[in-house]
């Protein structure tokens, strides 16, 4: 497994979780509230998770409502991007832990693609 995992270098031998595409503008929190390391970062509007904290236990993926979180080898091709950009933010980003509430027109948001273009640093 060693030469697979993109968070080896850091000294971790297991892959992790990526919040994708679909979580900007929707940035639902129940993700937060199961995860055992706390390794979700918060910004104005995407979560990313840190590949250096995250233990690959994928408890968080089932709890997004925009199924936006994707084990680091299922991330679809097109969104391949995200796993930089989750280590990226998830060093200059404040640590959340606690639900918080969606923005008002998280709805509207999800199912939109190539958001990436949105998100707010």
């Amino acid at each position: 497994m060693i030469g697979r995992c993109s968070n080896f270098s850091k000294g971790k031998e297991n892959m992790a979780f990526v919040v994708g595409d679909n979580c900007i503008k929707c940035k639902y929190t129940d993700c937060v509230a199961v995860c055992p390391v706390d390794a979700f970062f918060e910004g104005p509007n995407f979560l990313a998770i840190s590949p250096i904290i995250c233990i690959d236990c994928g408890l968080c993926e089932p709890e997004c409502p925009a199924e936006a979180i994707f084990q680091e080898d299922a991330l679809p091709a097109e969104q391949h991007q995200y796993l930089e950009l989750n280590a990226e933010l998830a060093e200059i980003w404040p640590n959340i832990t606690q639900v918080k509430t969606p923005p008002a027109d998280a709805d509207s948001w999800n199912g939109v693609k190539d958001k990436l273009k949105y998100i707010e640093t």
